[in-house]
């Protein structure tokens, strides 16, 4: 059996010029990165706003096992099936961090026969759009100690500053460090912390901004820290924003590649979902709709991260409407939510099946709520029986829910032709989509929404610190913006061991921050990390390149 990589280096792949002229682009609507890959010019997107947007459709999925449950896979496989049954879609999807690429997860391109081409690329600096994110990211940090090192004029209090400096590694040894050791010419001694890039405000701001000028005045509205007064000092303060947008200037262009099925890919920013708000950009997920009559796009992890922010957050600020929810499921998932350990997932075990389905049951219900249709993709693997195939079918039967079994990574679009065609039907039925809290509610009532429509809990704790950051929050104004939480992605609680569907709990909110140039405010909920740790066999020991270029290990 061929690998993810072996499959992406035999593949015919087109040049990206012929991709796009199949949705309407012309090579001078393209930047190119050479054959295979280009941004869409600012002249080409505004060219198209006027255009009909075609269905949107949500891939998700349930709480995970730590290798993912393919809802990339899915999402890249059902745009060849949509293709398949002569349907004009496109797929937008988020870039990879090179964190989970050199980590545990691996990469974000799909596998097997339903990937995004070029792998290779797209996993590692694909069009550098990571880096500018991380330089931008970087000059306001600079800045911020160079203007107390310069005299302070707006006498920023160094123990209060909340912008931290970023890199798209995992590396633990940054999460807290000291910077302005070596004597006054080399600074102010401060504590001071990386997080990885997906997790930069710039990231979030990058992912929700209409146009440029969008972008500069959200990064001029970033809260950066206060003054020894207690005022609150942003980047307009001190009068970054231009900077920080022209290294940004060509990362806000939407990226387009190709699926193995030769569907045209929007891919652009890659916020994480249990760090941040998990979906591509506006831009992207726009320009697919304006350019097809299917989008099909993903929100990271299970629906209680990345879809929930993807309806309560994207959609509010794009003013989208999703007419269609895929729910991703695997048995391997749903026996790890049944308490079966990942080294004994490829044995048969009906009853975990059973057990972990209650979870599969609450994404189910949890985005009815939004008003808008659901299906279940089960998610094909070798080791899955009939007998616990079975289960799935029967709890989406007793759910009213249509589902059908997806065999893209072994198949292709050809493997998903069922699934399209339910995904068609239920694009195209009544849909009555609702956010699930109002914005009229205050930051903590709707951060008590989420936690007990969509995760199950009894009730929301907050810790003094939060608590004194609701009152900062009340203070500022910013009551009026939605809510991202933070939390572990492996339940629907923040405690990662409690698997299943969880009851009787309480979400712990431990920390408040305040992103009001994305225009959000993050939860953090549990123990989160925003700078991940490598593990003890990172996959970056298996990845090589032999003497002619070409790269080896790469999933």
């Amino acid at each position: 059996m061929l690998s993810d990589i072996e499959i992406a280096q035999n593949a015919k792949i087109k040049n990206i010029a012929d991709i796009a002229k199949e949705i309407g682009f012309s090579s001078d609507d393209l930047e190119f990165y050479g054959k295979y890959k280009a941004k869409i010019s600012e002249q080409a997107i505004k060219s198209r706003e006027k255009n009909k947007n075609g269905k949107l459709i949500l891939v998700t999925a349930i709480n995970p096992t730590p290798a993912g449950e393919g809802k990339t896979t899915i999402s890249v496989g059902l745009s060849g099936a949509l293709k398949e049954i002569g349907e004009n879609v496109a797929v937008a999807l988020r870039e990879p961090s090179l964190g989970p690429v050199f980590g545990v997860k691996g990469g974000a391109a799909g596998g097997g026969y339903s990937q995004v081409l070029p792998m290779e690329d797209i996993n590692l600096h694909f069009t550098g759009d990571m880096h500018a994110i991380t330089a931008a990211n970087n000059l306001i940090c600079a800045i911020i100690d160079n203007h107390i090192q310069q005299g302070n004029v707006l006498a920023i209090d160094p123990r209060t500053i909340t912008m931290k400096r970023v890199l798209d590694i995992n590396d633990r040894e940054l999460r807290n460090i000291v910077v302005g050791l070596g004597g006054k010419i080399n600074g102010t001694p401060r504590e001071d912390g990386f997080s990885i890039t997906v997790a930069s405000e710039i990231m979030a701001i990058l992912c929700l901004s209409k146009d440029l000028e969008d972008l500069k005045n959200r990064i001029a509205n970033i809260l950066v820290g206060y003054s020894y007064d207690g005022d609150a000092i942003f980047c307009k303060d001190l009068n970054i924003q231009g900077s920080a947008a022209v290294l940004l200037k060509d990362a806000i262009m939407p990226n387009i590649v190709q699926t193995l099925d030769g569907v045209p890919c929007f891919m652009h920013g890659g916020p994480f979902a249990n760090i941040a708000h998990g979906c591509n950009s506006i831009r992207a997920t726009s320009l697919a709709l304006k350019s097809a009559d299917y989008c099909v796009t993903e929100a990271g992890f299970g629906s209680d991260l990345g879809a929930e922010k993807f309806l309560d957050i994207k959609c509010r600020v794009a003013g989208l409407t999703p007419n269609c929810i895929v729910i991703v499921a695997t048995i391997r998932a749903l026996k790890y939510n049944g308490g079966v350990t990942k080294e004994l997932l490829k044995l048969e075990d009906v009853n975990a099946v059973l057990k972990g389905s209650e979870n599969l049951v609450a994404h189910i219900e949890n985005m009815k709520k939004y008003g808008v249709p659901v299906v279940v993709a089960l998610n094909s693997f070798n080791t899955d029986t009939k007998a616990e195939q079975q289960v799935v079918f029967d709890v989406c039967e007793r759910l009213n829910t249509k589902v059908s079994k997806a065999e893209v990574f072994a198949k292709g679009g050809k493997g998903g032709i069922e699934l399209a065609k339910l995904v068609v039907d239920a694009a195209n039925s009544e849909n009555h989509y609702s956010p699930i809290y109002d914005l009229e509610l205050n930051i903590e009532e709707k951060i008590k929404a989420i936690a007990t429509k969509i995760y199950g809990a009894s009730g929301v704790e907050f810790s003094p610190n939060a608590r004194k950051t609701l009152d900062s929050i009340a203070k500022l104004g910013f009551n009026r913006f939605p809510v991202c939480i933070a939390k572990t992605q492996y339940s629907l609680s923040d405690n990662p061991t409690l698997l299943a569907r969880p009851k009787n709990f309480n979400l712990n909110i431990k920390e408040i921050k305040i992103s009001s140039g994305a225009g959000f405010i993050v939860a953090l909920a549990g123990d989160i990390m925003t700078m991940p740790g490598l593990p003890k066999h990172p996959a970056a020991l298996n990845i090589d390149i032999d003497k002619s270029g070409k790269i080896l290990g790469l999933f």
